[in-house]
């Protein structure tokens, strides 16, 4: 009886064990798992859910399911014209098994990814132009690069864009970003499963200029916006000369119409004055002689500073309205 109580106790002590050990395994979401036993892989978990294992005898390795990002260490890498760029990547665990076969831990795959994409963006990076890795397309040169400028009119405006984009100087591309970042992972794609790893996208993160080239990139950067000032100005001159010549021809055929209406009512009055006249010297003709000798008298006499005789036919209203 007494061995038969220390047999069970035997049984419940070990049940515990194996309780306390678990021999249930929890999956997340996002996660990957492999059952490693005495160093061999007996399972690899993808999905989330309540697995099992073998307690106190399988070791569970877990990795990400999520897409990762690898930026590599900052090291320069010159473009055909000595300019520097640094890339930077996604990627993810596409095949557990393999991945604890050749790398087991993130650490080592980073160091993996350092040594494979660093080689083949400075092998595709280093055989073309900064542009290629900055931009898509040749869109830039077609876009309307002065739509803050309009002047009004469509035809000024299209002679503005006209002007802008010819002091603007935009090299053709021949590949483009998306290209260089499809050959890249092409390359990478042919060495990295063996790895258990997905490279899904490889672009470039930051464009910096060795320190020679700063200075005259910044000079060239200032000529350039210059030029296209310059262009602006030239423009604004142009179109100012115009709309001051269409203002002058208006003011001078403004004056015109006016210098015509004024000559016309002057002739108007003047024939209307004419007629009055006639009609007063015809109604009156002694009083009216009167009268324009008086007006003339008014007008010469102050202007006389001696009067040495009135014994003119001038002065004959001078003394006696009847004229002597």
């Amino acid at each position: 009886m007494k061995k038969l109580m220390i047999f069970g106790a035997a049984i419940a002590v070990i049940a515990i064990g194996v309780i306390i050990a678990g021999p249930f395994l929890v999956i997340n979401e996002g996660e990957l798992a492999v059952a490693v036993r005495f160093g061999k892989i007996v399972k690899v978990h993808t999905d989330a859910g309540l697995k099992l294992k073998s307690p106190f005898i399988d070791d569970i390795i877990r990795y990400p399911r999520r897409v990762m990002s690898w930026d590599g260490e900052k090291q320069r890498i010159p473009t055909k014209e000595n300019q520097f760029i640094w890339a930077t990547a996604r990627w993810r665990i596409s095949d557990p098994l393999k991945f604890y076969e050749s790398v087991s831990t993130l650490d080592n795959a980073y160091g993996r990814l350092d040594d494979v994409i660093d080689s083949v963006v400075r092998t595709v990076i280093s055989s073309n132009y900064l542009r290629e890795a900055v931009r898509n397309s040749d869109e830039i040169v077609k876009s309307k690069t002065v739509e803050t400028f309009q002047t009004g009119d469509s035809e000024g405006s299209a002679s503005l864009e006209e002007l802008t984009i010819s002091q603007t100087q935009f090299e053709s591309l021949e590949k483009g970003r998306e290209v260089l970042s499809q050959e890249m992972i092409k390359i990478v794609a042919s060495i990295v499963p063996e790895f258990g790893i997905e490279v899904l996208d490889i672009v470039p993160r930051q464009i910096r200029y060795s320190e020679e080239l700063t200075d005259s990139v910044y000079q060239r950067m200032i000529k350039e916006r210059n030029q296209i000032a310059q262009a602006f100005r030239s423009y604004g001159e142009g179109k100012k000369a115009e709309w001051f010549g269409k203002l002058e021809n208006d003011k001078r055929s403004i004056l015109s119409s006016a210098y015509e209406k004024s000559e016309t009512i002057k002739g108007k009055a003047d024939a209307e004055a004419t007629r009055i006249f006639a009609e007063t010297y015809g109604r009156d003709a002694s009083f009216f002689e009167f009268w324009k000798a008086m007006e003339s008298y008014k007008s010469t006499i102050p202007n006389f500073k001696k009067t040495l005789s009135t014994d003119m036919d001038y002065f004959k209203y001078l003394y006696s309205p009847s004229g002597r």
